[in-house]
């Protein structure tokens, strides 16, 4: 670790794009690849108990067994898990993840899913009852989004989860600039906050992306977007709230910047497009982010996070018909029959889309008004709490994702006592921060409160105990500062290995 710190000393002197030529060439010298490797090594070593930490107490196959399990002991097992792995999140520990989590809530959602188990979205003529949910999920979320009165203007699709919205709304751009304004090297201008997905679909689907500077309030530099837009440019990307820092880009200004070049302009409001609507009914200061505005031509917005339906759906909007066409899969000649597909996946779960359809309207434009104002009213209170302690700051102006940084202590190890007293918080980098993304868990009566007087108690302990090193806090410290990049993104690559060791 030592050799490894000092060679970040040393390569954090060069140029960033020096750096990254150099990088390869660097990796090639035995010695620099032999202490990487032992990092590696190292670091996975102490990942792996916390990843698999039921070996031993559970079976483990890594094959078929000769013959089936009792079904019986196969439940019994599992409800195990279950209870073991509900024991962190249901008492409000963990940022985000668990959005409602409600015992009664969740086995409405349970009871919905068993009736349309057997759903395929796929097979329209079998199960026309999931057209009719997802039709709707879509048009009331247009709705909600600023689609108003004129919502049929506005249509979209379910998919399977943010980063598909996001990857099918790109998708789309680079395949309308590819055929109206016959565009081969397509761009996107996304700020440094702008989720990965963005970048995913920048991999997947041969589009560049052109990464822009921050402003000291932590949203898009709107003077860096505007020199980051050239003739290649098919859209803009702003977020509704940023995932880092919970703050919301100017949209207004930088979707008008998309109209005036004929370009589409993307608001990614997978985190906050089933809470900001219902902020600014309660008088919370929420900015234009949606269709209201005249740029805004495709919104992601995620149901499975504050719309509190099960895990796996989210909606991508677009203004008009047109626009979504592009998103399509069709296949006319294939000897299999005639073939489309309205998203990435072919068969879909359509169980999902029923319980995401049954949460909405069970909860109805109340019962996400209530939950958004407890879900205000909480953050509120943890915001006063953290900028009373004298160590921390928070960043950006956030309604309810709240980041916060330290120049007197090691933040990376606040958060590793905070796990200690068994919080899960997200760690973030540039800079080095950790956030909380207060959800209705934490508002149950004492969380707010534990959680402040746990924080306080963590910095006090990292302040007096500057030499601890943590669990946690020497990987996030290393990956933060590393210069080269590729080592980390590598680190990644072995982390996901380690997911599908058996």
């Amino acid at each position: 670790m030592d050799k490894i710190k000092l060679l970040h000393t040393h390569l954090g002197r060069i140029n960033p794009r020096l750096l990254t030529r150099l990088e390869k060439t660097l990796r090639r010298i035995p010695s620099v690849q032999a202490m990487i490797e032992k990092e590696y090594r190292e670091i996975m070593e102490r990942l792996e108990p916390a990843l698999k930490p039921y070996r031993g107490d559970f079976p483990t196959f890594s094959r078929l067994p000769e013959t089936g399990r009792d079904r019986q002991e196969i439940i019994a097992g599992m409800e195990t898990l279950r209870d073991r792995e509900a024991a962190r999140w249901k008492d409000g520990f963990v940022s985000g993840a668990v959005y409602h989590g409600d015992p009664a809530y969740i086995d409405f959602l349970n009871r919905v899913y068993a009736i349309h188990s057997q759903a395929n979205p796929l097979h329209t003529d079998l199960w026309p009852s999931v057209s009719k949910f997802e039709a709707e999920i879509v048009s009331m979320t247009a709705q909600m989004l600023g689609a108003g009165e004129t919502a049929n203007e506005f249509c979209g699709t379910v998919t399977s989860g943010g980063s598909e919205s996001i990857l099918l709304a790109m998708k789309t751009y680079r395949d309308q600039a590819r055929e109206r304004k016959g565009i081969p090297r397509p761009e996107i201008v996304a700020p440094e906050t702008a989720h990965p997905a963005f970048d995913k679909a920048a991999q997947y689907f041969g589009i560049k992306i052109v990464r822009t500077p921050l402003g000291p309030d932590f949203r898009a530099d709107l003077k860096a977007i505007k020199k980051a837009l050239n003739r290649n440019t098919i859209a803009i990307i702003g977020s509704a709230p940023t995932f880092p820092h919970g703050v919301i880009d100017p949209i207004a200004e930088m979707s008008a910047m998309a109209r005036e070049r004929g370009i589409g302009f993307h608001t990614d409001a997978c985190l906050g497009g089933f809470i900001l609507p219902w902020a600014e009914k309660l008088g919370y200061p929420v900015p234009p982010f949606d269709f209201r505005l005249p740029g805004v031509t495709s919104i992601s917005a995620d149901t499975h996070k504050y719309g509190y339906a099960a895990k796996g759906t989210s909606v991508v909007l677009y203004r008009g018909q047109e626009l979504r066409r592009y998103q399509y899969f069709t296949a006319a000649d294939w000897p299999g029959g005639l073939y489309f597909s309205p998203n990435m996946s072919g068969s879909r779960p359509g169980g999902l889309s029923a319980v995401c359809w049954a949460a909405m309207v069970s909860l109805g434009e109340k019962g996400y008004l209530e939950a958004s104002g407890k879900i205000l009213q909480t953050a509120d209170s943890i915001k006063r709490g953290i900028e009373s302690i004298p160590d921390l700051r928070v960043l950006g102006d956030p309604l309810w994702i709240i980041s916060f940084a330290s120049e007197a202590v090691d933040i990376y190890k606040v958060m590793d006592y905070m796990a200690v007293r068994k919080w899960n918080l997200n760690p973030l980098q540039k800079p080095p921060s950790v956030h909380l993304a207060v959800t209705l868990r934490h508002t149950q009566p004492g969380v707010a409160e534990k959680f402040i007087a746990d924080l306080r108690t963590a910095v006090k302990h990292v302040r007096a105990n500057p030499e601890e090193k943590g669990e946690s806090a020497p990987i996030y410290g290393m990956a933060a500062t590393m210069p080269l990049r590729g080592v980390v993104s590598e680190m990644l690559r072995r982390f996901a290995d380690l997911l599908y060791k058996v």
